[in-house]
């Protein structure tokens, strides 16, 4: 069993923003896969798969730990069987990069899981960042038409990598 958690924000208002971009990426592949969400379980809203959980954690993003450490438990499974898909404003809008394990970096979701369940696997999406704007004004920003065109990119090869997560193909850091 594996489970594929896109880190974002619950609220309705947080919807088309930045940082919401893990939830876009799992919404993708659900409906990819002809999923719908809607069990609410271990604090997040789930999709079941052939072999595989699809969350969307309800405990806003600085508390994502809460939720992840509640799937693991319940589920029963490893940390390497758990894939965290998240926004990454330190890699260029558009770059997506799956690493095994690291650091959280500048990520508070992230490091709200690694400090609460460990180290997992991740897919970072990229969404740059204007140095202009304060970090947490532009993450919570509506993603803009030009931008969404390069994120739509994005999206589809993480959903790509997820696949490959979910067959156990993914097995060394990948940068797409």
């Amino acid at each position: 069993m594996k489970i594929i958690v896109g880190l974002g924000n619950p609220d309705g208002i947080y919807k088309h923003t930045y940082h919401n971009v893990g939830f876009d990426v799992v919404d993708l592949f659900a409906k990819k896969n002809n999923l719908k969400f809607g069990q609410n379980k271990c604090k997040a809203i789930i999709a079941k798969g052939d072999g595989f959980i699809l969350a969307k954690p309800q405990t806003y993003m600085n508390l994502s730990g809460d939720s992840v450490w509640e799937l693991k438990k319940y589920f029963k499974v490893n940390l390497s069987d758990i894939l965290i898909v998240l926004d990454d404003i330190d890699q260029p809008k558009g770059k997506v990069r799956f690493r095994l394990s690291g650091s959280a970096g500048t990520h508070n979701g992230l490091r709200d899981i690694v400090n609460k369940v460990g180290p997992t696997p991740r897919l970072r999406v990229g969404i740059g960042r204007d140095k202009d704007v304060d970090l947490k004004d532009y993450v919570l920003s509506t993603i803009d038409e030009q931008s969404a065109q390069i994120l739509a990119t994005s999206k589809e090869n993480a959903c790509k990598l997820i696949f490959d997560f979910i067959k156990g193909d993914l097995c060394q850091d990948v940068t797409i």
